[in-house]
């Protein structure tokens, strides 16, 4: 199972130095990868949790990792697809795919936040029947010469779209979600999976099997299936009552990979955003810094 870890880019942390920082040192320790994710707005009663109150864009972080690193993977899980052209989102990952030489990887999501949904415009309505349709106008935008596209909901008429993307035939397509419907659509059109924040960690092997099912029913070939754990990893001392997943010791945290890894989980990256003592507007960003050092640390060298 290859390591990946998350780009700072949720509260007081989120900054140019320390994002500079991070990028450098996973690549420097050999990790595989360097992971966003999108939050458009945080309600004014914060319930949704402080580390969703002050996130950047998803996109414009992995630029600027690009830029300061050479090989590590640019990984977005994930940007809402309701939320945005499928043109729009193709030129822009195409464009962040030449600036990187090849190392983006595009995850997509359906969102599930209904002010987000009010305020970008988009409707919760006939979500599958979209991402289907996304994603087929994406894999086009990006590998036909012309584009034509008369669809349900997206058209695009007889038009080019260049530059293409440095890689072949495109960046990979993860799909998020843990929704049946979504793990199926994984298996039959994307290059693999990305698990949530929010998924239970001890039940992944449940979702991996799904996908890979509705690839050998499409006829492809389930081993080639990317299948991506983010990892909301919270460094806690010793007995913790009722410990939970990835919460606690770095080697109690280091043994729940390897039970992660054993439900057919090929990546998983370590997302110290989604620690409230972390990601937080209000959390110390020199001792969030020291922090994400010293998990980088911890969690080197297992790619």
């Amino acid at each position: 199972m290859r390591i990946g870890f998350g780009a700072p880019v949720s509260g007081s942390w989120a900054t140019p130095d320390t994002l500079t920082f991070v990028a450098r040192r996973a690549e420097e320790l050999g990790y595989h990868s360097l992971w966003t994710y999108q939050r458009l707005l945080s309600p004014v009663d914060d319930t949704w949790g402080d580390v969703y109150r002050s996130v950047q864009d998803p996109l414009l972080p992995l630029a600027y990792a690009a830029a300061v690193t050479s090989r590590i993977r640019l990984g977005v899980a994930v940007v809402n697809l309701p939320f945005v052209s499928p043109v729009v989102l193709a030129k822009q990952l195409a464009t962040l795919d030449i600036l990187s030489a090849g190392r983006v990887d595009a995850g997509l999501g359906n969102g599930w936040a209904d002010p987000e949904f009010v305020a970008t415009g988009a409707s919760k309505r006939d979500q599958g029947r979209r991402a289907d349709e996304f994603i087929g106008l994406l894999k086009s935008l990006w590998t036909d010469e012309v584009v034509a596209h008369e669809g349900e909901l997206y058209r695009v008429p007889p038009m080019r779209m260049d530059p293409k993307p440095a890689q072949r035939p495109h960046p990979p397509i993860l799909l998020g979600g843990g929704a049946a419907p979504v793990l199926r659509r994984a298996g039959r059109l994307c290059d693999g999976w990305v698990s949530s924040s929010r998924a239970d960690l001890r039940t992944l092997g449940a979702a991996v099997a799904e996908v890979k099912a509705a690839a050998e029913q499409a006829g492809r070939d389930p081993a080639v299936l990317r299948l991506v754990c983010r990892g909301a990893v919270r460094i806690r001392p010793a007995g913790l009552p009722q410990r939970t997943p990835l919460t606690g010791t770095p080697d109690q945290i280091r043994s729940d990979f390897d039970d992660i890894a054993a439900q057919g989980i090929t990546e998983l990256f370590v997302d110290l955003n989604f620690d409230p003592e972390i990601g937080s507007p209000d959390a110390d960003p020199a001792a969030s810094r020291r922090r994400a050092d010293e998990a980088l640390e911890a969690f080197a060298g297992r790619s």
